[in-house]
């Protein structure tokens, strides 16, 4: 009688050796073969198990707001995942730029026919008093030219005109310069753009 239970009892100890070397060896096995989750994956898998644990709730009503909560969850670590979209940058004005300097001249006026003949016909009748014979001649011909050329100098002085020079540096580094025959109001450090052939404040 010992001796049938020394077998059992030893048949009983074989086979639970060989049962606890088996599970180690599938244990083994399985964590071998087994590879870290994707992040998809591990949210895959844990909407799936916050499913389950809805289920358990007591009321379809606590069951329905659960399983909307873990959409939630899912959504978000999903979206987590998706790349970042490149930040644009904002595109330069190329007809932006800013006022440099503004430079007054002086534009000398157009003179015409007119007075130099007046201004010759005054030289003449001047020069036509000095001396007589040959002198009064040359100094009538000497007071036309001088006349005609001083009727030239007085129309073009009073013809004159100013002249504001605008110089821009554009914001891709690019210059330019704008004429005007008004003072246009800029000052050096302005912010401007083009504007078809003028600049206006920006």
């Amino acid at each position: 009688m010992m001796h049938m239970i020394r077998f059992r009892t030893s048949l009983l100890t074989g086979s639970l050796l060989l049962l606890a070397c088996s599970l180690g060896a599938q244990a083994q096995t399985s964590a071998s073969n087994s590879q870290p989750l994707t992040p998809k994956q591990a949210a895959t898998a844990r909407y799936e198990a916050d499913k389950k644990l809805c289920a358990e709730e007591a009321s379809s009503e606590a069951r329905l707001q659960c399983r909307r909560d873990a959409k939630v969850i899912y959504d978000k670590a999903i979206a987590a995942l998706a790349p970042a979209k490149p930040t644009q940058l904002p595109a330069v004005c190329t007809t932006c730029g800013t006022v440099t300097a503004v430079k007054i001249t002086e534009k000398a006026g157009d003179s015409n026919a007119l007075g130099m003949i007046a201004g010759g016909v005054a030289g003449a009748a001047l020069g036509h008093q000095v001396g007589g014979g040959t002198g009064k001649t040359l100094a009538t011909i000497a007071g036309a030219a001088g006349g005609a050329y001083a009727g030239k100098k007085v129309q073009e002085n009073m013809n004159a005109s100013k002249v504001w020079t605008v110089s821009v540096r554009y914001n891709d580094g690019k210059t330019a310069e704008f004429n005007y025959e008004q003072d246009p109001g800029f000052k050096s450090g302005d912010a401007v753009r083009k504007s078809g052939d003028v600049l206006v404040r920006n």
